[in-house]
């Protein structure tokens, strides 16, 4: 039986000027006329349908109707051409699709179908990248978690990959896996465009990183080896953008690009010239990781490349040897550094003019002296340290400040030639003026490093050997400092300062007077007078730890979270427990609560300072009093201590544990 014929006019008069609801139900039998195959176009003679459903989707109120539209629009697609598929694949009727990605499932649904279904015409494959945020709203749908809706995103974006324009807009988007493909097998033109976009393109830590495990690297590195000079270019912007990725750092490490990029460094071929100082920044990104440590060439090459440089390669090298100087196990590639002549092919640079350049060469200098301080210190000359000295009392620089006291820092305190000098030049109450203006300062990691080498140097005029350079420390007011440092410095500075602390107090038994001299006609003042070490005690004159206000801090750091400091905290505290004053500093201990933070440093310490902990508690249990209030608490740790812990602290536990009479004094402990 013949089927009627389809009214054409009358759904066009229902198109046009129908409500949404009608317009939603002619829709539907549009579609399923185009279905049927009822609605072609030799139906629609004038071509007006699809331009009328056209201009009721832009101007629909409600979804419904927005997407019966656009299923109608699907359907006929397949059956029109001409003037209605020119129609179709226009910008407007595009633009009226694409807003619909960003409104509800089904809508969005529908939207990506009419998309694919007319991707097949070229022009649309053209324009829909040109429609603004179509690209966007598609990458966003593809990482959706929805059902067929992300596929159909994911296929419509394939679709628009042929197009490089449009795969630069999807790697804006975050969408990296076409640019990738175009840089794997796309053409040499092709593999430049995607190269140079990388290079331009604003990329968060993220972003790199998805770039690296997607398998950017390989491709960009080739094109690096093997391209030509504008390609060769082009892949140096790209992997230096990537390169601060930490990720990506160990991926071009293992790509094996170090090789190629300090031969470029080498060449003195004109062309290549411009090359040299993108590579030196990649250089400088991938010596971030400690896989270049691997490579045991690279620090004395670049070390070659120094002076034969331009100022901005030159300060890319200085950061990339501060990076390999600097890593947890770089102490050979220091002495590498060190051996290859690198002290005294940094020491010209104490003068240079450009501060960067400065301050690098001084990071990479206090690196180097980490673990060879004698060695360093005998190519120092008074006029180094003089200008060190210089640096510290006149930069402008924090930065330039903290990496000239880190190198004197560690200069060995034994070397009394160099404390002569720094003792001429000033240098005690300079540190001190630097450390009360950054002491109160906005915690940043140079307040932290400047304080921690001030600490550092405070060790030099504070050793046990040298009384009189300790009193010209304790005079300039060394002490306060130090004591500050116990509650505001880093945990190095603590340490530091707990070091500097403990070689005052051993200077105090010696300096120490009798409570009443018998050439005094009236009684010393009862204020002066040290219950720990038996005699008139101050700060200044004998350098006593209690008059100082020290041994609360101390104990607080042992209760801390921070372990570190806790050896050269407990060397400090056991100055008050040497033979002839034990008693007294066990009281003074107690009384300032440490008997606890003992114990705990004894049950949870390294082998160092748990052996410190318990020779202090074997005496502290030799008085009645402790044993009875706090026997009971320390017995349990201290059996457990004694069965699982390290042998060699068996002998002092079972000394405690006979104090506590757990053990006869015969026991095999002992």
């Amino acid at each position: 039986m013949p089927s009627t014929a389809v009214d054409v006019e009358d759904l066009l008069v229902r198109v046009k000027n129908g409500d949404d609801a009608e317009l939603a139900g002619v829709a539907r039998k549009v579609a399923a006329l185009a279905e049927e195959g009822r609605l072609g176009e030799e139906d629609d003679d004038d071509g007006l349908l699809v331009p009328a459903l056209l201009a009721r989707l832009a101007a629909a109120g409600s979804a419904e109707a927005r997407v019966s539209v656009m299923a109608a629009l699907r359907r006929l697609a397949g059956c029109v051409g001409g003037e209605s598929k020119e129609r179709l694949a226009s910008i407007e009727a595009l633009s009226s699709i694409v807003r619909s990605l960003s409104r509800d499932a089904d809508e969005r649904g529908e939207a990506i179908a009419v998309l694919l279904d007319l991707s097949d015409i070229p022009q649309v494959r053209q324009r829909i990248g040109r429609i603004k945020g179509c690209i966007v709203m598609l990458v966003t749908l593809r990482n959706a978690h929805e059902s067929g809706t992300n596929d159909d995103a994911e296929k419509l974006l394939h679709i628009l990959s042929s197009n490089p324009q449009n795969v630069l807009l999807m790697a804006e988007a975050g969408y990296f896996r076409p640019l990738i493909h175009y840089l794997k097998e796309g053409s040499d033109m092709n593999k430049v465009l995607m190269a140079t976009a990388i290079s331009k393109m604003f990329l968060s830590e993220h972003m790199k990183s998805s770039l690296g495990e997607d398998g950017v690297i390989e491709p960009l590195v080739q094109t690096f080896k093997y391209g030509n000079l504008e390609a060769k270019h082009s892949a140096l912007g790209a992997i230096r953008n990537l390169s601060s990725s930490l990720q990506n750092a160990e991926l071009l490490i293992n790509s094996g690009i170090t090789g190629p990029l300090l031969q470029l460094l080498f060449s003195v071929t004109s062309a290549l010239m411009t090359l040299r100082e993108p590579a030196s920044a990649i250089l400088a990104a991938i010596a971030q990781s400690e896989r270049i440590l691997l490579y045991k060439d690279v620090a004395p090459q670049m070390l070659s490349l120094l002076n034969l440089s331009s100022p901005v390669i030159q300060l890319h090298l200085l950061r990339a040897l501060i990076s390999i100087s600097g890593h947890k196990n770089a102490k050979r590639a220091r002495s590498k550094i060190r051996q290859n002549g690198g002290v005294q092919l940094l020491l010209p640079f104490l003068t240079e003019k450009n501060v960067e350049i400065k301050i690098a060469a001084l990071d990479l200098m206090f690196h180097l002296s980490k673990d060879s301080s004698q060695e360093l210190a005998e190519q120092f000359r008074e006029t180094h340290l003089d200008i060190l000295v210089k640096i510290i009392s006149s930069s402008t620089s924090r930065d330039e400040k903290a990496a000239a006291v880190g190198i004197l820092s560690n200069l060995p305190e034994t070397d009394k030639k160099i404390t002569e000098i720094l003792t001429r030049a000033n240098l005690l109450p300079i540190l001190i003026s630097l450390f009360e203006a950054n002491i109160t300062a906005s915690v940043t990691p140079q307040r932290m490093r400047l304080l921690e080498g001030i600490a550092g140097v405070f060790i030099r005029f504070t050793v046990t050997w040298d009384k009189k350079l300790q009193s010209l420390a304790v005079g300039c007011g060394v002490v306060p400092c130090l004591i500050k440092l116990l509650t505001e410095g880093s945990v190095d500075a603590k340490s530091k300062a707990a070091t500097s602390l403990a070689q005052l107090s051993q200077s105090t038994m010696a300096l120490r007077k009798s409570k009443s001299p018998r050439w005094l006609c009236v009684p010393p003042s009862a204020e002066s007078y040290c219950i720990v070490h038996s005699c008139q005690c101050t700060v200044k004159g004998t350098f006593c730890l209690v008059k100082a206000g020290a041994v609360k801090p101390l104990l607080r750091i042992l209760e801390g979270e921070e372990h570190e400091a806790d050896v050269a905290v407990l060397e400090a505290l056991a100055t008050l427990m040497q033979d002839e004053i034990w008693e007294n500093g066990s009281r003074a201990i107690e009384k300032a609560s440490g008997i606890h933070a003992l114990l705990r440093v004894a049950e949870a310490g390294d082998l160092s300072s748990q052996d410190k902990a318990i020779w202090m508690l074997e005496r502290i249990f030799r008085l009645e009093s402790h044993r009875e209030r706090y026997g009971e608490i320390a017995q349990a740790l201290l059996i457990d201590l004694a069965q699982k812990g390290d042998p060699s602290l068996k002998p002092m536990i079972g000394k405690i544990l006979a104090h506590l009479e757990l053990l006869q004094t015969q026991s095999s402990y002992f």
